[in-house]
């Protein structure tokens, strides 16, 4: 951890803050894992689809943001 005279690079924050995002991105989707007991909870696979759709569709979308504008063009040779 930096001193207190320091002052935390951009990098520095970068790397801090997610980590600790993805980490609680990825606890909660283990928590959703345990919906999946089907001694305790009743669903479809059409639920199941609407659930993952939606969090795939999330996924593709904040990850456009971090490559938007590195995107390289096609070349036919």
């Amino acid at each position: 951890m930096l001193g207190s005279k320091q002052k935390e690079t951009k990098r520095e924050r970068f790397v801090r803050l997610t980590t600790r995002r993805t980490n609680e991105v990825l606890d909660k989707l283990r928590i959703l894992g345990g919906c999946s007991n089907r001694r305790m909870y009743d669903y479809a696979e059409k639920d199941i689809r609407k659930v993952f759709n939606a969090i795939d569709a999330e996924v593709k979308r904040v990850k456009a943001l971090f490559t938007d504008g590195k995107r390289s063009e096609f070349v036919l040779e």
